[in-house]
């Protein structure tokens, strides 16, 4: 509040803030009063505002003598007017001030002086930022593939549990994880798996109907669900069900600094954590193959014998006759290597988790993510691989 210097001259010292300006031969005189802290300046906000644009005066003095209190609410308060009058050309002095507030107000000053030399970066042109985002994921998939390559090392050798001693395999852990990467994943790929079979047996059909070839319906399944489908859909669902779990379970025992724990007491953390992991998936993962191919043929025909009238004796006679053990082994080879790449982006990901919730948010989601792309990337350069060899 704005009040002239006799309506004060007998406030409390812990009144609310206030305001006394004066105007003599020697200038404008503003003498503040009262406590300046957080709780009470909002009293006078507006009647300050209205001097930094108040006319009539060329040199002005901030008398600070009946302020009894200070915090930095008040402070800015100060340096605002001072900097508002100072910036009208008008010369502001203060006075009254006490030593003890004298870092206060440099402090404040210093901040503003910082603010106000802060300049808005230029937007830059979307290609240099393309380039920049096209270096960074560069250098950071390079730094997973060592980080995958120090893993997958440590993991050969795995059999050795202690640092620098051999010790035996721990059969128990790899057994317990086969029993929930494989076993719990059965019904879930059955599931999936043989819609996925009918999905293709009744569009294969549909399609094939017009040339009246329906019966190749049969070829079209089994080729294509023994050679890519079958593996590929097994393995996109363990690295979106086992690779998730893989990478969250790694990456709160990091959070919890486990694995430090781990180090400390004279364990290898890949040979105790990773190790037993990764052996189950290499191991359940052809197996889980092999149950997906078979889904997939009893759903498509299931379709073929519902919806073309191919019984499932033709069936299977038109599938002898369309595949071969190559065509089996040309899926089945693939699923070690997938589960291997399932397994050590999981693992990596989890050995990257923060100290934060958020960050195994996303670790978990980039592990989920980098594994079916890479899945996929590999599953296309078997298939250029087996095209080259004639296979």
């Amino acid at each position: 509040m704005l009040t002239d210097a006799a309506d004060n001259s007998s406030a409390a010292p812990n009144a609310s803030p206030r305001i006394e300006v004066t105007t003599g031969s020697a200038g404008t005189t503003i003498a503040l009063g009262g406590r300046w802290t957080s709780h009470g300046v909002h009293l006078v906000d507006d009647d300050m505002r209205k001097l930094q644009n108040q006319n009539g005066f060329s040199q002005a003095s901030i008398d600070l003598t009946d302020v009894v209190g200070l915090d930095t609410a008040g402070a800015w308060l100060i340096e605002r007017l001072s900097r508002s009058l100072k910036a009208r050309n008008i010369s502001v002095t203060l006075h009254g001030m006490r030593e003890a507030w004298r870092p206060l107000l440099e402090a404040v000053g210093e901040a503003v002086d910082r603010n106000s030399h802060v300049k808005r970066p230029k937007r830059r042109f979307f290609v240099i930022d393309l380039l920049e985002s096209l270096g960074k994921m560069t250098y950071s998939a390079r730094d997973d593939f060592l980080m995958s390559m120090h893993i997958l090392g440590a993991t050969i050798r795995g059999s050795q549990m202690k640092l620098g001693r051999g010790s035996g395999i721990n059969f128990a852990a790899i057994t317990n994880q086969i029993d929930r990467m494989g076993v719990g994943a059965i019904p879930v790929i059955l599931l999936m798996s043989t819609i996925i079979g009918a999905i293709i047996a009744q569009q294969g059909a549909f399609q094939l109907r017009y040339f009246g070839a329906e019966i190749f319906v049969v070829d079209l399944v089994g080729i294509l669900v023994l050679r890519e489908i079958g593996v590929l859909l097994t393995a996109i669902m363990v690295a979106g069900r086992s690779g998730s779990a893989i990478t969250a379970e790694i990456g709160s025992m990091k959070m919890r600094e486990e694995t430090d724990a781990l180090t400390v007491i004279g364990l290898n953390p890949v040979g105790v954590l990773v190790f037993p992991r990764l052996v189950a998936l290499v191991i359940v993962l052809p197996l889980l193959t092999i149950i997906a191919d078979l889904a997939s043929l009893a759903g498509a025909g299931f379709v073929v014998w519902t919806y073309s009238g191919i019984s499932p004796d033709a069936f299977l006679v038109r599938l002898r006759d369309a595949i071969d053990i190559s065509t089996y082994l040309a899926g089945l080879i693939k699923a070690p290597f997938m589960a291997m790449i399932i397994g050590i982006m999981a693992s990596v990901e989890g050995m990257k988790v923060g100290g934060s919730a958020e960050s195994l948010g996303r670790r978990v989601t980039a592990s989920v993510v980098k594994s079916i792309f890479v899945v996929i990337v590999v599953d296309g350069m078997f298939a250029m691989f087996y095209a080259a060899i004639n296979f």
